[in-house]
């Protein structure tokens, strides 16, 4: 989720409006903007985008193995949508469309490319409990190349890092120059905030209002930056995780701009928000008018809501994605506010990436409050009507959970029980481990500013991140002692990080620029992450918990070859800890070595201090 500074408006209802001209523009685009052969699926949907196309006499194309299976002219003359057959004996090259007016013809090129798959090149990997995912705001991160900064033409020619409101200037080289910083970490796998155009007059440095669905947007480097970046990452065996949009686009996205037709959006007689409703969808009780609001209303009235009920909106949305990870070489989705979407398309779009891509992962932003409500909108447990085909989720609940863990005292159902109990929920997912862990976000406080800048606690609590079940994430400058809050702005939580910039006085991408505090915390994930990628029992082994008693929290991770104990004391005093009271995982083991220092003891009974958590690998 993200926001923007909003200026108060009406409510547009758009209307078309026809030339009488019969002349047509120079210029048509197509989108996809190219295709590949040898696609699992051999139909596409191509739209041609430009003036009066509509008004052509015929659309034809010779070339083998292609064919024109339907042309779908809608209300706006300026679309024509081309429902085309490309045959799994079909080369290579370029597709020549013939677009006849009558008294003139134009040809529209279209090229068709050859699939990644027969260059070697892996992609659509996935993600898995086995990654350390980083996430990375690409314009507060590290500013690699100046040239792009400002780019002309573009609405908003902001660029001030004394504000949290304007362009700052990072880019995808940026990103690209610090790669190694990333694996010396324990990185596996970068996710992105958006990074397609977002041609917006204001606010445009999170990247989730998108004008274009087939451009990167230039401040950041264009296409040809990213495919750099992801062919970098990969050389490197770093994943790529993009942040998809389904459910709304920015108010200047060309289709919104120049309406394909009148039902391409929600339409509403006067503005409708979403309720942010989860519950709507899933209330036995709940009204058709509360659910149509929750789902059909735009998330801002900056971001027009999608209607994915037209089939031909479902056709282009689908399409991108498929388009994205083929012509990039992208490893997973993380799809934004997934509960604002028609769950049915979304299905249906899930389904289209994972036929094509097999090992492809993708998971669902669920900014939700409750393990049902959570767990409805990916692969469940649950007999009812609705059955989502959503591998995992980002995983707000053991947020809530943790941070109670931290900032609550012992109780019944309070403090670090509630992480246990959130857990002990699991049963009601297909995949628990595919879920995504998390401490803060782009649109959160810094964790470290939510347990006040406690660095036992937050060392606790990454403890937790690097050791429990699911797949790991670190949003960026997370591995310093970084504070922010949403307050009076999310961009608080979007400050760059320091020595990204040229003109940057500190450099915390060096052990030297970084605070004796920061490199606490640094060392401690370096030490766990790199520990992490080479240990079975916490990638991918079982997870044992005890109840916790006077706010410590015991748990396990084991398989055959290896079990790790970790033990958190959240209360406000020493607590002794012994190794009896958990024999049913200790027993056979004389021995353990802490994860963190190297240290080896003995197993007996040791003193654990206030809000400290220690990782130990047991040794027979």
């Amino acid at each position: 989720m993200k926001s923007f500074i909003l200026k108060p408006h009406l409510f547009l209802l758009f209307t078309f409006y026809f030339l009488i001209s019969f002349s047509f523009a120079q210029n048509i685009e197509t989108y996809p903007t190219n295709w590949w052969v040898n696609m699992k699926n051999p139909e596409l949907q191509i739209m041609l985008h430009g003036e009066k196309i509509g008004t052509a006499k015929t659309i034809t194309v010779i070339y083998p193995g292609v064919t024109i299976k339907k042309i779908n002219k809608v209300e706006n003359n300026n679309y024509v949508f081309l429902d085309v057959i490309i045959s799994n004996t079909t080369k290579p090259g370029t597709i020549s469309f013939s677009a006849n007016f009558g008294n003139a013809t134009k040809k529209i090129n279209f090229e068709l490319k050859e699939r990644r798959t027969k260059n070697g090149i892996s992609y659509a990997q996935g993600v898995t409990s086995k990654d350390f995912m980083y996430l990375i705001l690409p314009d507060r991160f590290s500013n690699g190349d100046e040239s792009n900064d400002r780019v002309a033409g573009m609405k908003d020619q902001s660029l001030r890092r004394d504000t949290v409101f304007n362009r700052h200037g990072g880019d995808l080289k940026g990103i690209q120059n610090h790669l190694d910083y990333l694996t010396d970490l324990g990185v596996t796998s970068i996710w992105l905030n958006p990074v397609w155009e977002n041609d917006m007059p204001d606010r445009t440095e999170h990247g989730y209002a998108f004008t274009n669905h087939y451009k990167v947007d230039p401040r950041l480097g264009g296409n040809k930056a990213y495919h750099e970046l992801v062919d970098a990452a990969h050389n490197k065996g770093l994943k790529v995780i993009q942040d998809a949009v389904y459910n709304h686009v920015g108010l200047y996205h060309f289709t919104v701009q120049d309406l394909p037709m009148k039902d391409w959006l929600h339409q509403w007689d006067s503005y409708t928000n979403t309720t942010y409703k989860d519950q709507t969808l899933f209330d036995p009780y709940a009204s058709k008018k509360d659910k149509k609001q929750m789902s059909d209303g735009w998330f801002t009235p900056q971001m027009p809501d999608l209607n994915q009920n037209n089939p031909f909106v479902a056709n282009f949305l689908m399409q991108h994605a498929i388009w994205t990870v083929e012509e990039f070489g992208i490893d997973g989705w993380r799809i934004d506010t997934y509960a604002y979407n028609d769950l049915v398309f979304m299905n249906r779009c899930n389904k289209a990436l994972m036929n094509e891509y097999p090992k492809i992962t993708l998971f669902g932003e669920t900014w939700v409050h409750g393990v049902p409500n959570q767990s409805y909108f990916c692969e469940n447990n649950y007999n009812i009507p609705y059955k989502s085909n959503l591998q995992g989720v980002t995983d707000f609940q053991t947020l809530w959970a943790i941070m109670d863990a931290m900032n609550k005292d012992f109780g019944w159902d309070d403090g670090v029980n509630k992480l246990y109990t959130t857990l002990a929920q699991d049963f009601v997912y297909k995949d628990p481990t595919r879920n995504v862990i998390f401490l803060d976000n782009h649109d959160m406080a810094r964790f470290y500013s939510v347990v006040g800048e406690d660095i036992n606690k937050y060392k606790s609590a990454l403890c937790w991140l690097l050791t429990a079940r699911g797949i790991p994430e670190l949003y960026y400058t997370s591995e310093f002692a970084t504070t922010g809050t949403t307050y009076p702005s999310d961009g608080y939580v979007r400050l760059d990080f320091p020595g990204g910039w040229r003109e940057d006085k500190t450099n915390k991408f060096s052990h030297e620029g970084r605070t004796e505090k920061d490199n606490q915390i640094f060392y401690l994930i370096k030490s766990l992450a790199n520990f992490r990628k080479k240990s079975s029992a916490l990638t991918t082994g079982k997870f044992m918990q005890y109840l916790p008693e006077d706010g410590v929290y015991t748990y396990f991770r084991y398989d055959n070859n290896q079990t790790i104990m970790i033990v958190m004391n959240t209360s406000k005093s020493e607590k002794n800890i012994s190794f009896n009271k958990f024999d049913e995982r200790t027993n056979g083991f004389s021995k353990y070595k802490n994860v963190i220092t190297k240290e080896m003891g003995s197993k007996t009974d040791f003193k654990l201090g206030s809000y400290q958590t220690i990782v130990l690998e047991l040794v027979k």
